[in-house]
């Protein structure tokens, strides 16, 4: 059996150095060790092998499923998304949650969350001023958190909605060292930790009352947000309807990963079309022409220029050969989405922002993944793509934007962000 090349220090050194500087940790490892590397990680310790090459990837995402196991790899998740997440599960049960789930995020769903999408998009920016230095993270974080809420939770009424916006927010600003809590249970007897699982009981016990409350609407099957549509899945096919905490975990898993990923990624893109302004003055008249394909094209660039998520992982129940290593069972492989998308072999002037890249058939399989791939490829994707189109498009009708200083990626909890928040300066059109 054999691995990638990576650092001797103990498992101990090696979690402190990722939990708490993986971006300069990472980019030691790619400068000594090259695009593919292992590292030893605690709990366990767990072996965690990166890969960055496209073939790689494709054999990872190509994998059997019963042999590349994607929910025990996401086990550190477990403490706030729950045992039944479709992130967390594998093989059977993950294939059943999937199956309630993708109706809720078919075209045909889709189309039918636009309006909703659009009227909150419209209500954000209405709020918004010529000459204003717009803290694009902050306010992208309250849009799709608002979107959260309303299309995939459906709820309406103003004082659940005032119980559950701080204590979300809350639930999703994590650091590293709070990070540390969910790895180690121990420390969630105390203080900061504490309080953040607190805070969850406390989302958790609203959601439970929401559920609790939907179940008895009378116009549950009229109802076209994504819980009422869970919650009016019939069994069929031998695949039972979802429990209440099968409901809860879905849920979560929809909000901490659908929320402030789109967020980072629209701030993302807003502030390239700042520093860009050839590229902004074309989806300026993409947004008036209604081309959207440019601007889905735009979010699609900001995603691979920086990506919210660096990485992800299947664990091998079986040995395999990934290119020229034979892998044990037991190892995490993880496809690196940073290292591909960055890489000039993927992309012609990686550092470049260009959305016309993704128009013009020179994407190759496997070199853009930031929805991951293979049967575990993010079910959110298309709803995602949905929401950041018609927000960029309602900005972009409204207003340009322009950019003062240089902004930097920075990790927060399992997310990248701009550090600054990604400030432009509005100019109404």
């Amino acid at each position: 059996m054999s691995l990638p090349p990576g650092p001797r220090w103990p498992a101990s050194v090696q979690t402190v150095a990722f939990v708490a500087f993986r971006g300069p940790f990472s980019r030691m490892l790619v400068r000594r060790y090259g695009p593919a590397y292992t590292i030893r990680i605690h709990p366990g310790p767990r072996t965690i092998a990166t890969v960055s090459d496209p073939e790689h990837i494709k054999q990872v995402f190509a994998g059997s499923a019963a042999e590349f196991h994607a929910g025990e790899g996401n086990q550190v998740l477990r403490p706030v998304m729950g045992d039944h997440s479709v992130l967390l599960t594998d093989e059977a049960e993950h294939l059943r949650a999937r199956k309630l789930l993708m109706p809720a995020f078919n075209g045909a769903s889709l189309r039918g969350y636009r309006s909703l999408v659009d009227a909150l998009a419209k209500a954000e920016v209405d709020r918004w001023h010529d000459g204003e230095r717009l803290v694009t993270h902050d306010r992208m974080n309250a849009l799709t958190l608002e979107v959260i809420l309303q299309v995939v939770f459906g709820v309406t009424d103003e004082d659940t909605l005032l119980a559950l916006r701080p204590r979300i927010r809350r639930m999703v600003e994590i650091d590293p060292v709070m990070f540390v809590g969910w790895i180690f249970p121990r420390l969630r007897a105390y203080g900061p930790w504490k309080r953040y699982f607190d805070n969850q009981r406390q989302v958790d016990a609203l959601m439970y009352a929401e559920i609790a409350a939907r179940r008895e609407v009378p116009d549950l099957d009229a109802r076209t947000d994504v819980l009422s549509r869970l919650l009016g899945a019939r069994a069929e096919a031998g695949v039972p309807a979802l429990t209440d905490a099968e409901l809860r975990d879905q849920l979560v898993t929809l909000l901490l990963a659908g929320h402030e990923t789109t967020a980072s990624a629209l701030s993302w893109t807003l502030y390239e079309l700042a520093a860009n302004p050839d590229v902004q003055a074309e989806a300026l008249r993409a947004a008036d022409d209604g081309d959207e394909a440019f601007l889905e094209a735009c979010l699609k660039e900001g995603m691979r220029r920086h990506p919210v998520i660096d990485s992800v992982v299947r664990r091998l129940t079986t040995p395999q050969r990934i290119g020229p290593w034979e892998m044990p069972a037991g190892t995490v492989v993880s496809p690196s989405i940073a290292g591909v998308q960055a890489s000039q072999s993927s992309f012609a002037q990686p550092r470049r922002f260009r959305p016309r890249r993704f128009l013009d058939d020179e994407v190759a399989p496997n070199t853009w993944i930031p929805f991951g791939g293979g049967v575990r490829r993010c079910i959110g994707a298309g709803f995602s793509l949905m929401e950041g189109t018609a927000v960029l498009k309602e900005i972009l009708t409204r207003y340009r934007v322009s950019v003062d200083g240089a902004e930097v990626d920075m990790l927060r909890n399992i997310t990248h962000v701009p550090k600054h928040k990604a400030v432009v300066t509005l100019h109404a059109r």
